[in-house]
Parts: C-alpha cells; structure tokens; sequence
C-alpha cells in the first residue's frame, strides 16, 4: 500500500509530522482527520525524487522570474476558479491558461507550476517557489482548498480580497497623486525666482536702502537664501541640494524601513501625525482584519491563520499585536482579551471580535469590521483631498506674498523717507 508523508496540525495548534498508509491522497487526508487533525501538507512517499527529476529533464526553462503584477495574478486567480468549478483537472487547467496567457513573466510561471504538479507537487508546494508572484497568504489559502476540496470558491475569495486591497491602496496612491504634483511644481517655480528673478533685483534694491544695513529683515534674509541659492559648494550649486534634498530623504526612510526596529518605529510615527493617523488606522485595521478573515473563512487554523496575517499586515506596530495575540491563545486566552489590553484598535472592534468568538462567526465579524473601516478610510480620503486643495492654495500664496512683500519694503522705506 502507498505511503503518504504529512504535516498536519494538533487542536492547540502545534505541528505533527508523520507518515500514513492509504490508497489515495483522499483517503490519507480523511484518515489524518479521523485523528483528529487538520492535513497542511500531504504528499506522497517519493514525490520529492520526481519533481527532482523534472527539473532535470527540463533544466533550460528554469529562469529567474521578476514580480508579477497584483493584477494579473487576481485575473489568474478568477479564470483558475471557473475551471475548477467547471470539473477540468488543475494540470489541464493550468496548461490551458498557459496557453492563453501573452508571453511574460506570469506565462512562465504557470509552465512551471504546471510542470511540478506533473513531476508530483501539490500546487501550493508549486506556487510555494514563487513568492513574487504568490506570496505567503496566497499559498496557504491554496493549501487549505486543496486539503478541504473547495479549490473553487478559495480561488474566488483570493481574488476578491486581492481587488480590494488594490482597489484600496489605487485611492490612497491616486490622493497622494495630486498635492505632490502641486508640491513640486511650486517648489520649482519658487527656485526660478529665488535663482533668477530676485538676483537681478538685488543690487537695485541696496542701492534704494543704502547697503545691506538699511534693509527690512525679511527683504535680507530672502537676498541671503538667494545668494546662497546661487552659490557654490566646491563645484557643485547649492540650488541641486534643495532638488536633490526630497530624493534623499526617500531614499533614507527606505533604508530604514530595511529594519524591522525602523519599520516599527516609522509605523508608530504614523499613527500618531495629526492628519493621517485615521487614515493610517483604518487602513492598516482594514488589511489585517480582512486578511485574518479570508483566512479563517478558507478553514486555515486560528493559530496558522494569525501567523500568516501577522506577516503580511504591512504595518510593523499591527504585526506586534497580532503576535501577542498568537502567544495568548496558545496559552488558553481569547481572542478579544490580549487585542483589548494592547490598546491599539478601538472597542467597536473587540466587541464585534468578542460577538464572533462567542458566536462561531469569526470570519463574518471581521469582514463586516474591514468593509466598515474600508468606507471609513474612503470618506476620509475624500474629506483629505477637499481640504487639501484650499490649504495648498493658502501655502503656495503665502510663499508668493511674502517674496512680494520682501522686495517691495525697500521702496516703501525709500518712500517714506522721502516724504
């Protein structure tokens, strides 16, 4: 009789790896139930030499490929599903969306999953090798369809949280789109006069006041910024560090979020800036919400489920708390009671947590806290984006005023001096 080698989880969450007698996958996976346990990996006694084997046999097609966009993968996603629905089998399925796909990155990739499966892989062990294109949550709603038989609907549940999550991260980038528009074009026009209008009228304008003692202090201080403007340090202008100035600090926040300690700290900063602390909340909430609910919704274990969710949550002081969530359900507690006593979420969320734990509808309670923060996050990005408009107006004509008003004190000193 076959062998089958399995991973599986005990009812405390903990892992168990062993080995089964049975006929099929089918019925592996039934008996590791009738255990008691719930089947992550099943795969059969020497599957590993014949993927191995594949491999070598087609050594040429295994190239390195790049991310693949959110996008593409969701419409993968959706057109997968209407061929498991229809009954075809996942390497037919697979090989005909090959088929279909226009020669890129993605198109790769299927051929590769598909020639796993066909070399003995599962297809979330096939997906597994390609985290640019499917990452963890991916894979491991893959798995629990595979071992629960409901492929079909997983593969639909992935591809509607994948639409949301990108529907919701377009509107914030989309918001962000315009005031840095704006920003920087004022930013250039404001250097155009420091670095070639106002130098023209500088010698002018000491002549009028007689020397620089007799200028206004704000007259004085914006010839001192345009000089130094205009200056050198060693040979490079002083103008190219105030361009080059917003590309740096880009580039230093990147390099910080590199570290887990700089994400966090970055994330805490976040939640507490007096504009986009809401919006930061609500999305972060909404992404680990939803995701933790897919998840539980596909059959994935509570303990599993979190620790996914803590890994792709995107947001390191959210990441932390689901940690501590884990360790305290590993040790007894409730959901609701370690997310309370963080105190980094609000209580409508730990009592709709709480109704869920008691009900047995954990997964519907933290859709409909996603979904409700989702329209929250909506409402404020268009408030954000009214409010935005009027405050650069009133910035960009306060800069503007105030060059006017410098350079216009000398002849209403010479002026009054006159009279």
């Amino acid at each position: 009789m076959p062998i089958f080698q399995y991973r599986a989880l005990d009812a405390d969450g903990n892992e168990v790896k062993s080995e089964i007698e049975a006929l099929s996958n089918k019925e592996a996976i039934s008996k590791i139930r009738n255990k008691g346990l719930f089947p992550t990996k099943v795969t059969a006694k020497g599957g590993a030499k014949k993927v191995k084997a594949t491999r070598e046999a087609t050594p040429k097609r295994r190239k390195k490929t790049g991310r693949v966009k959110t996008k593409q993968v969701c419409q993968f996603a959706r057109q997968l599903s209407t061929l498991q629905d229809a009954g075809l089998a996942i390497l037919r399925s697979l090989r005909i969306l090959e088929a279909q796909q226009k020669k890129g990155k993605l198109k790769t990739i299927i051929g590769y999953v598909a020639d796993d499966i066909e070399g003995g892989c599962t297809l979330s062990e096939s997906m597994a090798k390609h985290p640019k294109c499917f990452d963890r949550l991916f894979v491991n709603m893959i798995a629990a369809g595979e071992v629960g038989g409901v492929l079909d609907i997983i593969l639909v549940r992935l591809a509607d949280f994948m639409e949301k999550s990108q529907r919701l991260r377009a509107k914030i980038k989309g918001a962000m789109v315009y005031p840095v528009v704006v920003m920087s074009a004022a930013l250039m026009i404001v250097l155009g006069l420091m670095i070639f209008i106002i130098p023209t009228f500088s010698e002018v304008i000491k002549d009028m006041s007689d020397g620089k003692e007799g200028l206004p202090w704000l007259t004085q201080t914006l010839l001192n910024i345009s000089e130094w403007l205009t200056g050198f340090t060693g040979v490079i202008p002083n103008a190219v560090f105030v361009i080059a100035s917003p590309f740096v600090i880009v580039a230093f926040f990147k390099l910080v979020r590199q570290f887990q300690k700089g994400r966090y700290a970055l994330d805490t900063v976040k939640l507490h800036m007096p504009i986009i602390s809401k919006l930061v909340y609500k999305t972060s909430v909404a992404r680990w919400t939803r995701t933790l609910g897919t998840l539980i919704s596909a059959g994935v274990p509570i303990l599993e489920a979190l620790n996914i969710t803590r890994d792709t949550a995107g947001n390191e002081v959210y990441a932390a708390v689901l940690n501590k969530v884990h360790h305290a359900i590993r040790q007894g507690d409730t959901f609701a009671n370690p997310l309370k006593q963080t105190k980094k979420v609000d209580g409508m969320v730990v009592n709709m947590i709480d109704v869920g734990e008691e009900t047995g509808d954990m997964d519907k309670m933290l859709e409909k806290i996603a979904n409700n923060f989702d329209e929250e996050a909506d409402v404020l990005v268009s408030s954000l984006m009214s409010l935005l408009e009027p405050i650069m107006i009133i910035c960009l004509g306060g800069i503007v005023g105030t060059i006017v008003i410098a350079m216009f004190l000398p002849m209403i000193k010479l002026m009054q001096v006159l009279m």
